[in-house]
């Protein structure tokens, strides 16, 4: 059975943002995941929930770019309330986080999701990424990942040496 590519739904309210992931969070569906956040921090939303309850799976890129943000909320939010959850995440997501060495980065909420106060819904639409934008993001997500754990160096060193030549190659195509 194949599963859709995720779908993002966002929730914004007074001072957070709700992103529900719903399908495969892939390296397909990175590119938009990331815009979206950007954008949505570039408007000083700080505090990120991440609804993950039909999130059936999350591939290493994908959790990569989760990683980018969760640093970068982490380290601008120390002193605030910034940061990102994750809510209600399978086992198998949650496992993935933890042999890469990731959750730290996040908080855990698990049970139904209440949202504070009155929330405008909307559905990003995708900024259908080109090869070099998937290329670009999975190598920085990847990059991000050896990062958070060193030991994450040998299970990408591969996957990051081959993503970095074929950006170069794209690029050099242009």
């Amino acid at each position: 059975m194949t599963l859709p590519s995720a779908s993002l739904t966002v929730l914004v309210g007074d001072n957070f943002v709700c992103v529900k992931i719903a399908g495969r969070a892939n390296f397909v569906s990175s590119p938009d995941f990331k815009t979206l956040i950007e954008q949505l921090q570039q408007k000083d939303y700080a505090h990120f929930i991440i609804d993950l309850s039909e999130c059936a799976l999350m591939d290493s890129t994908f959790l990569g770019v989760l990683a980018q943000f969760g640093l970068r909320l982490n380290t601008a939010g120390a002193a605030t309330r910034a940061g990102i959850e994750l809510s209600n995440p399978n086992p198998r997501v949650t496992e993935l986080l933890e042999n890469l060495g990731a959750l730290h980065l996040f908080k855990i909420l698990s049970g139904e999701l209440a949202l504070p106060g009155v929330v405008e819904t909307s559905t990003p639409t995708s900024i259908h990424p080109s090869r070099e934008q998937i290329a670009r993001t999975s190598l920085e997500a990847h990059q991000t990942l050896m990062q958070v754990n060193p030991d994450n160096y040998a299970r990408f060193k591969d996957v990051t040496q081959f993503l970095a030549e074929d950006l170069h190659n794209l690029q050099k195509a242009r």
